[in-house]
């Protein structure tokens, strides 16, 4: 287990660090602060030090590879570890991914996201946890403490205020000091505090003026100063513009490599007296630290050297899905609840339902070795012959990614048109960087690559084929060249590449079982100042698309004649990603009258929401049940089938509040003129939701189970509160206490009341449990802006304990 601060270990691996750094010299050290490539820093052989891997998270380890040839655990998304309210789920998740982090030979993990949902329209949000700070401090602190316990590295990320995707690179966030203390700030504050992590990431934006990989107050004043973080700083990818400015503002890494800001830029701003030596030092001392930590320095003990016993990976994984599903809605008629479903046949239907969606798009994606759709999972669980399938609706209304049915291969040719090399391609995304390409093939050399292989339809039809990339490209399916030209964009963005959306070029007439040749073939281009070395580029495809009236028609028969009904509904990767922000909260597609045409013809319709943040249900009062299932791994459809079957109860509470946009009290994510004001101040989330009086669809907090509880008393002493609550249904289960702080005279200037703890309990049918909740000093605090510091706030506040924070059951009130 690592160990706390100033332990003898610790002061032992400090003697390594300042021996080794005392060997090297000016431009070694500007080395080391330098990425070599696109995920790993240079190893120093003069002085026992190997290279540094990165690798993405959060629900996954991808490694250095992005690709499904090397496979990894895919997890929840972070919305839906939050969502479990429990910090030693979150712990274990870490264990796992440590335990993935060591198998690709992995040091530090970029993860976990902790922004803040601050608008719904983030098109990121699936993967941070929650609008709250407090509850994201503490899933965070537990998910960092996890990973750390199996000598993996973290690195909290995006510092700070990186809540939307819309201009990322350039924006400059306008964020008062309080907000920035009170929400921003405060659940790095806290995993610092708790955790005591290795790493954070400087995101992209700017802060009041000051891109935040140059921003000195907030991270050598307050990171390091005031918090006394003793990790590395490493710059989002491409991030760190400005030698002095980034080294001076407290940057230690930058990132990628080979070519960045550091490296030879940084030793010559030295000997020119631009940059100090004892700055490098300092970023240098840094590294060396988190090396010594994961044990790649030699002479120093790594902080773990027997790590945690082996976790497997699948049923984590299906653990906490279930865990994570909130159940919003269910109905009871003649005294028996929806769900968990009763004895009897079920009509599903939903695109989702059968091709899943188990994780968001971007730099969170990995590629499991195995994914369980909601289609599977039924059909294992239920008994043979009670269960149908209509696709009904597809969100999807571009082109994927070329996966199912496809078998290709990646042939890599030289400028006389002579193969080079060959390497695997199980789907149509091909993504090398650096140096991972085919053994034999190297940049020089490589002028071609042709994805080329098989493709056997599953449906007769029209099938369109695209591009997701730029350049020259030449695309043939089935004996026909379709395209054969150069593919542009006028997007100013460095990831189009990976974030754009395919562009249709074929259409091809195909019959289901008749497997037809594709090829795909790339020409590169010469670009000699490119700062990375990245060949990337995607086949699409899309089904042949059926009329949507008769699609909704076929599953309205099935529920008709079905004892219940279940519809998947899900967002899309244009929907939810990394790279931009949404546009509205709607499902895409025909999803929404699919839904209403079903419940029509069936009262007893369940509703999967498959989706990684929150989208509007204009239908949810017309269904039987609403179950929540976030973005839920690779083995989601099997949770699924635990949860409908009632062999577990849905475990998951809100972590952010559900509502429609209209409604919705902050919404801007568009900067004007290069500036976006965080004009709502400390209200975001239910905060701001209980300032204008509206009411959400579902409260923060919000989630059902399968049994009832009754909150019984509330003891307080200023410090802790004790809840008492007895399981009063017929079934075993857990339930989630939470503790809100409001004051008793609201002065306006704060929120009407805040998360101040919570408790997860669990008890069987009649007994008792009591939930303990430390009520922490910050909870009475607010920061003082002319003060610059904290004060605490003495008065008369009601601490009120409940299901929600729109469901509080019971109340006392104390004096501080």
């Amino acid at each position: 287990m690592p160990e706390t601060a100033q332990s003898p270990s610790d002061r032992a691996r400090e003697r390594v660090v300042e021996a080794a750094l005392g060997r090297l010299g000016l431009d070694a050290k500007a080395r080391l602060l330098s990425g070599q490539d696109m995920w790993s820093l240079p190893a120093l052989p003069e002085i026992g030090l190997g290279s540094l891997v990165m690798s993405d998270g959060p629900v996954g380890v991808r490694g250095v590879r992005w690709t499904v040839d090397d496979p990894s655990v895919a997890l929840p998304s972070p919305t839906a570890l939050a969502a479990t309210w429990d910090p030693d789920l979150a712990h274990r998740a870490g264990v796992l991914l440590a335990q993935e982090a060591r198998r690709k030979q992995v040091h530090v993990l970029l993860a976990p996201t902790v922004n803040l949902h601050r608008s719904p329209l983030g098109g990121r949000h699936f993967e941070a946890y929650s609008e709250d700070p407090y509850l994201t401090g503490v899933i965070g602190g537990g998910y960092v403490r996890g990973v750390q316990s199996g000598g993996v590295a973290t690195t909290v990320k995006h510092f700070v205020a990186n809540d939307a995707e819309t201009d990322r690179f350039t924006v400059n966030n306008l964020v008062s000091a309080r907000a920035l203390r009170e929400l921003y700030l405060a659940p790095f504050e806290a995993i610092v505090d708790s955790a005591r992590p290795w790493g954070v990431m400087t995101a992209y934006n700017s802060v009041n003026g000051t891109t935040m990989s140059e921003h000195g107050h907030l991270v050598n004043g307050i990171l390091r100063g005031e918090w006394g973080f003793d990790g590395f700083n490493v710059s989002d990818w491409r991030a760190a513009r400005s030698t002095s400015a980034a080294i001076e503002g407290g940057l230690d890494v930058a990132m990628p490599g080979p070519r960045t800001v550091y490296g030879e830029p940084l030793a010559k701003a030295v000997r020119d007296g631009l940059v100090a030596e004892a700055a490098v030092d300092a970023a240098v001392r840094n590294v060396l630290r988190v090396a010594a930590r994961v044990g790649i320095l030699e002479g120093a003990e790594p902080v773990v050297s027997e790590p945690p016993a082996t976790v497997d990976g699948e049923s984590l994984a299906r653990e906490i899905a279930r865990r994570s599903f909130v159940l919003v809605r269910n109905v009871v008629r003649n005294e028996n609840a929806v769900l968990p479903l009763h004895p009897g046949t079920v009509a599903l239907s939903g695109a989702a339902a059968r091709d899943a969606r188990v994780l968001g798009g971007g730099s969170a994606t990995v590629f499991p070795a195995r994914i369980v759709p909601p289609l599977d999972g039924l059909t294992a669980a239920l008994p043979e012959g009670s269960l149908t399938y209509d696709v009904g609706a597809d969100p999807n209304e571009e082109l994927a990614i070329a996966d199912r049915g496809f078998e290709l291969r990646a042939v890599c040719r030289d400028a006389s048109g002579d193969v080079i090399g060959e390497g695997a391609a199980p789907n149509g995304h091909i993504q090398w960087t650096g140096n991972d390409l085919p053994d034999g093939v190297t940049h020089d050399a490589l002028r071609t690559v042709e994805l080329t292989g098989t493709f056997n339809p599953r449906d007769t039809g029209t099938h369109t084929f695209g591009i997701k990339g730029l350049g020259a490209f030449t695309l043939t399916v089935d004996g026909t060249t379709y395209y054969d030209d150069v593919q542009r964009t006028d997007e100013d963005s460095p990831f189009q590449t990976f974030f754009g959306a395919p562009v249709p070029h074929a259409l091809a007439e195909l019959t289901a079982g008749r497997p037809v040749e594709v090829s795909l073939t790339h020409t590169l281009a010469r670009a000699k100042d490119s700062p990375v070395k990245m060949i990337a580029f995607t086949l699409a495809h899309q089904e042949p698309r059926r009329d949507a009236d008769e699609l909704i028609a076929e599953a309205v028969e099935s529920a008709r004649a079905a004892d219940t009904a279940v519809v998947v509904v899900a967002t899309t990767e244009r929907v939810e990603s990394e790279g931009f922000d949404r546009e509205n909260l709607r499902l895409p597609g025909r999803q929404d009258d699919l839904v209403r045409a079903v419940a029509a013809a069936n009262p007893n319709t369940v509703v999967i929401v498959n989706s990684g943040s929150p989208v509007e249900l204009p239908w949810r009062e017309e269904v039987a049940a609403v179950l929540l299932s976030w973005f839920p791994g690779q083995e989601g459809g099997a949770a699924l089938a635990d949860v409908l079957t009632g062999a577990h109860e849905p475990g998951g509470r809100l972590p952010t509040t559900w509502g429609s946009l209209a409604a919705a009290p902050v919404t801007r994510v568009a900067p004007e003129d290069g500036e976006l004001p965080y004009a709502e101040d400390v209200f975001i989330g239910y905060r701001a939701w209980e300032k204008a009086g509206a009411t959400p669809s579902y409260a923060f907090g919000h989630g059902l189970g399968y049994t009832d509880w009754t909150y019984e008393s509330i003891e307080t002493d200023g410090t802790t509160a004790t809840i008492r609550i007895r399981n009063s249904g017929e079934r075993a289960g857990r339930e989630v206490v939470q503790v809100y702080l409001a004051p008793t005279e609201p002065d306006g200037a704060r929120p009407a009341r805040w998360l101040a703890g919570f408790a997860g309990v669990e008890a069987g049918p009649g007994e008792s449990a009591e939930a303990v909740v430390e009520l922490p000093r910050r909870a009475f605090e607010v920061w003082d802006e002319t003060a610059n510091s904290w004060a605490f706030v003495k008065g008369s506040y009601e601490i009120q304990a409940g299901r929600s924070i729109a469901d509080r059951r019971v109340a006392s009130s104390i004096t501080v």
